[in-house]
């Protein structure tokens, strides 16, 4: 990279990495607390949060239509301002009212702020050549959870879940504002004016729904494993410590995995690194149904590693396969199925878990294999 895009690259690292830690990892900490405080079940504000990211999932293609009109310097700064007041809402919230509405408003800044509205506006720099600034930001977030988590627990423990709310709120304001603001280039006027009467001319079609399917099966797993891993792991017969400690490997696992597409799998189409990505999944569900618990976090290095891999192919493959006209609307599109599976895979897989225990792992394996022959499917260029 030279120096400029290296810029642009550590700052939108930066503040996706604030962006998904104040938003998207905040109820694993939060979620009791709150809902203690507010005397209702931990179940509502998990509902809320499924509500708000069923809602960034609608907005999805009218804000990849935004960034591809005027750039995504002022959507992600609007990103900012959203999650800061969202943050805010929910910190003086006395009802389960004003706390869903604080989520919702969370919801309106995820879907503007978080990665696809990211690799929409890297697409709308750097076009075709975006692929290696969207590895590079997602090297950065991809420590997001490691960062996030201890600090919310830190501010839960020492000033209480609603300051811990407003201090996020300030850090969207007082870090995450202004690298968005200062950094990201304006689209410059001619551009956005030819943009904006363009109309996007975005069929359908076979590879559209191919790739649709892939990521919101892809998605599902992800949502999953983020919310029921240590108990899916301790129903194969791992020990409580054994869980804990694979789910400690899962963001390691993400970002080595990242830095193998940077370094070595950049180099071949990302239909390849994606394929890979799919069967990563099921191959550490095949070792841990063969081994039993034990190889719990030999499973979590597969999951991890893979799942590294495919954020970074959600803005690479759709770039690849369709170029750069009209990205941000067609991340949008591609994104929305995925986002709703995300929304409702913590509930389905809930369920699942209770009745399958261990078991559970050959549905996601199975939804790791339907991506996979999605992808075999599709053609490496439109």
């Amino acid at each position: 990279m030279n120096r400029r895009q290296l810029i642009i690259v550590l700052a939108l690292g930066t503040t996706q990495t604030l962006a998904w830690a104040s938003s998207y990892y905040l109820p694993a900490i939060l979620a009791d607390p709150i809902a203690q405080d507010l005397g209702i079940s931990s179940n509502w504000v998990f509902a809320a949060f499924s509500a708000s990211l069923v809602l960034s999932a609608l907005l999805g293609p009218r804000i990849g239509r935004q960034i591809d009109q005027v750039g995504g310097r002022s959507v992600l700064a609007a990103s900012n301002l959203a999650m800061a007041a969202g943050l805010a809402l929910l910190g003086v919230s006395q009802s389960i009212w004003t706390m869903t509405f604080a989520w919702l408003l969370l919801g309106f800044g995820m879907g503007a702020g978080l990665y696809d509205a990211a690799f929409a506006a890297l697409g709308r720099i750097y076009g075709e050549a975006a692929r290696k600034p969207i590895t590079g930001i997602t090297l950065m977030a991809g420590f997001a959870s490691t960062i996030g988590w201890p600090l919310t627990a830190f501010g839960l423990a020492h000033l209480g879940w609603r300051d811990t709310c407003f201090a996020w709120a300030a850090a969207q304001l007082v870090i995450g504002l202004p690298l968005n603001l200062l950094i990201i280039p304006p689209v410059p006027a001619g551009a956005k004016k030819a943009a904006a009467a363009a109309t996007p001319q975005i069929p359908i079609d076979r590879p559209m729904v191919l790739l649709a399917i892939t990521f919101a099966a892809a998605w599902s797993v992800t949502g999953a494993m983020a919310a029921h891993l240590p108990r899916i792991l301790e129903a194969t017969g791992a020990t409580p410590l054994q869980a804990v400690t694979a789910g400690a490997l899962i963001g390691p696992a993400q970002v080595a995995a990242r830095i193998v597409e940077a370094f070595v799998l950049s180099r071949h189409h990302p239909l390849f690194s994606t394929k890979l990505a799919c069967i990563t999944h099921p191959l550490g569900a095949a070792i841990i149904g063969l081994a039993g618990g034990g190889a719990a976090s030999v499973f979590a290095l597969f999951h991890g590693a893979g799942n590294g891999v495919l954020t970074i192919a959600r803005g690479t493959l759709p770039l690849a396969i369709f170029g750069p006209g009209n990205y941000g609307y067609r991340l949008g599109l591609i994104g929305a199925p995925a986002r709703m599976a995300q929304a409702g895979a913590p509930l389905a897989f809930g369920l699942l878990t209770d009745l399958l225990g261990g078991k559970v792992l050959i549905v996601s394996s199975a939804l790791s294999l339907s991506a996979l022959l999605a992808l075999s499917l599709l053609p490496k260029h439109k």
